[in-house]
């Protein structure tokens, strides 16, 4: 079973030095505010949710998170680790590597309905019976990832170092507010380079990179209890409601509300 640390300030970039855990586990788990489980692998796909708190993962290739309704879906064989923000109840679902219902091969957030919530909790409620019922339920939780849209929460990590270091010091400072012509003085680039460079390297435009960048900085914020407001400003929001606006049509419903059911 993968290490679980307890590691406040986790780096978004995996570790090379990984287990190999040959099949991903079924259960439940309580993981403390920033506690971590270290990277690893596994030859089994791996579906992680959080009922409580908010999950995330890292990869060489970026990181993800999830609050309560989304769900973070790990293929078989991808390097990851895990990261507790807030008080975490994780509940993890393994899966052959011959069922991928939605047929993903990279790691991706899942939008969690009321029925596939309830799903998940149950189904790692009691992973070591082997019964009928659990036969049943387990068909019933793949029907409903098959009709689960993808959101795209991925924060991908550049290769080229002058993107590199322009996203270390907005990782550093979601805050900061400087215009991209402004960073790129700051690491010796124009901005129409680094505006190619994001397309190229990144496959989105700087504005989409940094707005990404401070959503998953809110969650993580708002997982630890912060107030609104002091979330929007910390994450470079002019007010508390144009923070509102953005979270509403990033995940459906606005920070500290449920999703639609």
């Amino acid at each position: 079973m993968p290490r679980i640390r307890h590691d406040p300030v986790a780096s978004r970039h995996t570790p090379v030095a990984s287990r190999h855990t040959p099949v991903a586990s079924t259960e439940a788990r309580l993981l403390p505010s920033g506690g971590a489980i270290d990277a690893h692998r596994h030859d089994d796909h791996q579906i992680a949710y959080a009922a409580r708190g908010v999950v995330g993962i890292t990869t060489d290739a970026g990181s993800w998170v999830a609050p309560g309704d989304r769900a973070l879906w790990i293929p078989a064989g991808a390097v990851h680790a895990h990261q507790a923000h807030g008080e975490l109840e994780l509940h993890l679902v393994g899966l052959p590597a011959a069922d991928n219902p939605l047929g993903l091969d990279r790691p991706t957030v899942l939008a969690v309905g009321p029925l596939l919530r309830e799903l998940i909790v149950a189904y790692t409620r009691t992973p070591d019976q082997d019964t009928p019922e659990r036969a049943r339920l387990r068909a019933v939780l793949l029907d409903q990832l098959r009709a689960s849209p993808q959101s795209p929460l991925h924060l991908p990590t550049p290769a080229t170092p002058l993107l590199r270091a322009l996203c270390a010091l907005l990782e550093a400072d979601p805050a900061d507010g400087r215009t991209l012509a402004e960073l790129g003085r700051a690491v010796g680039a124009s901005d129409r380079t680094l505006s190619r460079l994001f397309r190229a390297d990144l496959g989105m435009t700087f504005p989409q990179w940094r707005t990404q960048l401070r959503l998953h900085h809110a969650l993580v914020l708002l997982a630890e209890g912060l107030p609104v407001t002091t979330v929007a400003h910390r994450c470079g929001w002019a007010s508390a409601s144009a923070f509102i606006d953005v979270y509403r049509r990033a995940f459906g419903h606005t920070p500290g509300g449920r999703a639609p059911r």
